[in-house]
């Protein structure tokens, strides 16, 4: 005879907990710089060119009379004399070819320096874009990330016309979803029973007011560690050697203003 009492079974976990279109993201991601890992470098070379947005690119497109003034600025940036001659030939290169490639504004998002790079980003993806994804669904939350990144890629362009540095990263859409998910995510959930799992609690279905936002401690505190480590680490991870490369803080901000805005705008869209 079992005696063993008759117990409801445990709930699975979930291996990945994301949502679909957050898994594939992320997927694409690492996927993409993967394959560029096994690339000949003219082939790798020739991706970056074609999909990574170079400010000096859409300045020469709009005003080709600033040729001068890029190839003065590739001079005039630090480095060794190797650096700064291929600086100065790849200003030459753009000079010589000023096509302006509008996609770039979103492409340059899917390409990274470093699987570091690669990684960070599809945590805080993963981290951020989940929520905004159960909120919103698949494709309001693909719009948030679209608009965030080419509206993080405009800012930079505007703020360093000159550079001939190719901007690369994910970094500008993942600021996008993060700061949506600021404006309903620290708010208490509510629980849908006493059993409820972790991913079995709603989202709060209310967006919390920029006022209520500035009067939750938690929000004011996330946004203002943000906004201080972003700006930092922007300044001064190239200065440090903490990167081999200038950080794009103005790209971040500008997606993270255009998701914190946005996101009002979408979500009532789809409540319609």
């Amino acid at each position: 005879m079992d005696a063993t009492p008759d117990l409801p079974r445990p709930p699975r976990v979930p291996v990945f907990n994301m949502p679909a279109v957050v898994t594939a993201s992320v997927g694409i991601l690492v996927l993409i710089h993967a394959v560029r890992q096994v690339l000949p470098d003219v082939w790798d070379i020739t991706l970056l060119l074609d999909l990574a947005l170079v400010p000096a690119r859409w300045t020469l497109a709009l005003d080709p009379d600033r040729a001068a003034d890029v190839i003065r600025a590739a001079a005039a940036s630090g480095g060794g004399a190797l650096e700064v001659e291929a600086r100065k030939a790849f200003a030459a290169y753009l000079v010589a070819d000023p096509g302006a490639m509008p996609w770039t504004f979103a492409s340059y998002a899917l390409l990274h320096g470093s699987w570091a790079h690669v990684l960070l980003n599809s945590v805080w993806l993963a981290a951020f874009g989940t929520p905004v994804a159960r909120r919103c669904g698949a494709w309001r939350y693909g719009l948030i990330a679209l608009v965030s990144t080419a509206a993080g890629g405009f800012l930079h362009v505007l703020i360093d016309p000159l550079s001939t540095v190719p901007l690369i990263g994910a970094s500008a859409g993942v600021s996008g979803l993060m700061a949506a998910a600021v404006r309903f995510a620290f708010q208490p959930v509510e629980m849908v029973g006493p059993a409820a799992v972790p991913w079995q609690r709603p989202v709060p279905t209310r967006l919390q007011t920029i006022p209520e936002l500035l009067r939750n401690r938690s929000a004011v505190v996330f946004l203002a560690i943000w906004l201080v480590t972003n700006l930092l680490f922007g300044l001064a991870a190239l200065p440090l050697g903490l990167s081999d490369s200038a950080v794009a803080w103005d790209a971040h901000l500008g997606g993270f203003v255009v998701g914190f805005l946005l996101l009002p705008l979408v979500d009532r869209l789809g409540r319609r």
